[in-house]
């Protein structure tokens, strides 16, 4: 059990690294926040199973996250169409 913490632990932190490093792309920002997610749900998932709890948390998480996955993609795509690309650098805050 600590050796799979240990490991979505380190899944984690790697996705969080990878948001904060992939700021300017914002394909890439869902992407490493959907690595994170991932990484959260496979470490709730062994935590419930390891402790015998009810699994009907880990599906109301994943039903969350499938929406937050849903809303990005609908926001990059509204983006995309407004201004041609996903680049945080080419919008101004004064436009």
């Amino acid at each position: 059990m600590a050796m799979y913490f240990i490991l979505f632990t380190y899944m984690f932190f790697m996705g969080l690294m990878s948001f904060c490093l992939k700021r300017k792309h914002f394909l890439l920002m869902l992407m490493s926040l959907e690595f994170v997610v991932i990484s959260l749900f496979m470490n709730l998932f062994y935590f419930l199973s390891f402790f015998n709890y009810e699994q009907y948390f880990v599906m109301i998480f994943l039903t969350m996250s499938v929406c937050e996955g849903a809303l990005g993609l609908s926001i990059l795509v509204s983006m995309i169409r407004t201004h041609g690309n996903d680049y945080f650098q080419t919008f101004s805050i004064l436009w």
